[in-house]
C-alpha cells in the first residue's frame, strides 16, 4: 500500500462477495496511453477529431494524455502497492495495425508484450478490450462502421490480437459500450468520428452489432479457453410523471440505451416494438445477419454510473423523448451532470439478470468525476469513496437477492482524458498532474487498497 491509512467504516469486505469475486479497475488506451504517433503507429478517428476546433473541451486532446505508454510500469507497481489483482485495458487498433488491415507494427505488438508481461509478473491478470472507440482512420475514410467492410477488418484485427497475445491474455472483451460510440459517433456527432443523423447510426449500429459476435467467434475459433465478454453503458430510466406520454417516452430511452445491442446476441433482434424507427435497419441486412448477430458470451460486462430520467418531447425527432439533465432535478450530481444514484446498479443488474440466456455478469465500470483538488500532497475525495461504498452496497445487495454479479471494476485508475470533456472530469483512484505526469494516490484510491487489501489480511 502507498501509506498508511485508516479506511472509513465500511462494514463489507471482499469475501462478502464470495471467494471468485473478480475486483480490478479499467482504462483505455486514447485515454490514457499518449505517444499518439511514436514509431509507426497509425492515426485514429479521435487523433484526428481532437485537432479539430471546438470538438474538445478547452481545445485538449489525447496526444500524451496520461503517458502510459512510457510509464507502464509505474502505473502497473503502484497498482501491485494498491492491492489490485486486475487490470482492465485496450489495444490501440491503429498501434497494431496503423492503417487498419495489411502491415503489422512489430512495434505495436512488442508495446503490449511489454504491458501483459508485466503485469503476469506482478500477479496482475490482464483484461483486454479489443475496441475502445479508437477506429483507425484509414478505416474511416472508407466508410468506417458504415461500411460493411469492417467486417472483415475488425476479423483481421482480433486474429491478429488472439495470435499476439492470446497465450498469456485469457479474458477478452470485443466491444467497448457500442451503444455510445455509434450513438455520439454516428449519430450525434459528438464524438469521433462526428458524424450525424440516422443514414449513419443506423448503418455503425448493425455492423457493430455483427462484429460484436463475429470477435467473440474468431476468439472462440483461436483460443477455445478463452473467458470472453462484451460490454455494455446501461442506466436506469426513470419517467419525469407518471403521464402515460412520459412512460412511454422511458420505454423508448430504455429499449435505445438498454436492450438495442444484448438483445440481437440473444438472438432476440432489435426492439423494433418499442423504437419503431430501428425497422429501417433492414436496409443493411442480409439473409443471415439475424444468426450472425448471435454469440454466446461468457460473460457480459455492464458498465452503470448513474440513472436516466425522461420525458416526453414533441421536438425530439425519432423517440419523442428527452433526458431531463440531473442538474435540473435537485439532486446529488458529479462533474458530468450524473445524478449519484446506487440503486441504478441494482436496477440494471437485475435487468440483466432478466436475459436468462446470460451466464455471467461482471460490472465492468462504475465510478464518479469531482472536483478534485490537489492539496499538500494530498487528494481528500471523500465524496468518490462514499459513491464507492454505495453502489458496491448494491452488488451486495442483489447477490443476497439471488442475482448474479461477479466482478467489479473501477473506472478509472488513474485520471485521463474523457473523450469531449477533456481533462476537467477526474474519475480516477490516482491523481494525474498533467503537467508533470507525477502520480498522487487519492484517499479513494487509499480507501481501495486497504479495503482490497483486507482479502488476504494486508
Amino acid at each position: 500500500m502507498p501509506e498508511n491509512f485508516e479506511p472509513p467504516l465500511f462494514n463489507l469486505r471482499p469475501r462478502d462477495f464470495g471467494k471468485d469475486f473478480v475486483w480490478g479497475v479499467s482504462t483505455a488506451a486514447y485515454q490514457i496511453e499518449g505517444a499518439h504517433d511514436i514509431h509507426d503507429k497509425g492515426v485514429s478517428i479521435w487523433d484526428r477529431f481532437v485537432s479539430k476546433k471546438g470538438n474538445i473541451s478547452q481545445g485538449q486532446h489525447g496526444r500524451i494524455a496520461c503517458d502510459f505508454y512510457h510509464r507502464y510500469q509505474e502505473d502497473i507497481l503502484l497498482m501491485k502497492a494498491m492491492n489490485i489483482p486486475h487490470f482492465r485495458f485496450s489495444l490501440s487498433w491503429t498501434r497494431l495495425l496503423p492503417d487498419g488491415i495489411g502491415n503489422v507494427s512489430e512495434e505495436g505488438i512488442a508495446f503490449y508484450n511489454r504491458v501483459i508481461d508485466f503485469c503476469l509478473e506482478y500477479d496482475i491478470t490482464p483484461w483486454v478490450t479489443l475496441y475502445h472507440w479508437d477506429l483507425p482512420h484509414a478505416l474511416e475514410k472508407k466508410g468506417g462502421w458504415t461500411n460493411r467492410d469492417i467486417l472483415g477488418w475488425f476479423e483481421t484485427y482480433v486474429r491478429l490480437c488472439a495470435e499476439s497475445f492470446g497465450d498469456r491474455v485469457k479474458h477478452w472483451m470485443i466491444l467497448n459500450e457500442p451503444m455510445v460510440f455509434t450513438g455520439a459517433g454516428y449519430f450525434l456527432g459528438v464524438h469521433a468520428p462526428g458524424r450525424k443523423g440516422l443514414k449513419n447510426f443506423l448503418p455503425a449500429v448493425h455492423h457493430a452489432v455483427l462484429c460484436q459476435a463475429l470477435g467473440g467467434r474468431v476468439l472462440r475459433d483461436a483460443l477455445p479457453d478463452a473467458m470472453i465478454g462484451t460490454t455494455f453503458s446501461c442506466s436506469r430510466i426513470s419517467s419525469f410523471t407518471d403521464r402515460t406520454k412520459d412512460i412511454k417516452a422511458a420505454e423508448k430511452a430504455d429499449a435505445l440505451l438498454n436492450r438495442l445491442f444484448i438483445e440481437p446476441s440473444l438472438g432476440m433482434g432489435y426492439p423494433t416494438e418499442s423504437v419503431p424507427v430501428l425497422q429501417k435497419i433492414e436496409k443493411y441486412q442480409k439473409t443471415e445477419d439475424s444468426k450472425d448477430c448471435i454469440f454466446d458470451f461468457d460473460f457480459i460486462g455492464i458498465q452503470n454510473y448513474t440513472r436516466e430520467v425522461v420525458r416526453h418531447s414533441y421536438t425530439v425527432p425519432y423517440l419523442h423523448a428527452k433526458i431531463v439533465k440531473a442538474s435540473q432535478r435537485n439532486v446529488k450530481i458529479t462533474t458530468m451532470d450524473w445524478e449519484v444514484h446506487p440503486p441504478s446498479l441494482y436496477a440494471m443488474i437485475g435487468k440483466f439478470n432478466a436475459y436468462k440466456k446470460i451466464k455471467k455478469i461482471i460490472v465492468t465500470e462504475n465510478g464518479a468525476a469531482f472536483e478534485d483538488r490537489l492539496q499538500n500532497g494530498k487528494v481528500t475525495d471523500s465524496e468518490r469513496t462514499t459513491y464507492i461504498k454505495a453502489y458496491l452496497e448494491q452488488i451486495h445487495k442483489a447477490q443476497k437477492d439471488g442475482l448474479k454479479v461477479s466482478g467489479y471494476f473501477v473506472w478509472s485508475f488513474t485520471d485521463n482524458f474523457e473523450w469531449a470533456e477533456g481533462y476537467r472530469p477526474r474519475f480516477g483512484l490516482v491523481y494525474v498532474d498533467f503537467d508533470s505526469q507525477k502520480r498522487t494516490v487519492k484517499d479513494s484510491g487509499k480507501w481501495y487498497a486497504c479495503f482490497l487489501g483486507s482479502q488476504n489480511g494486508r
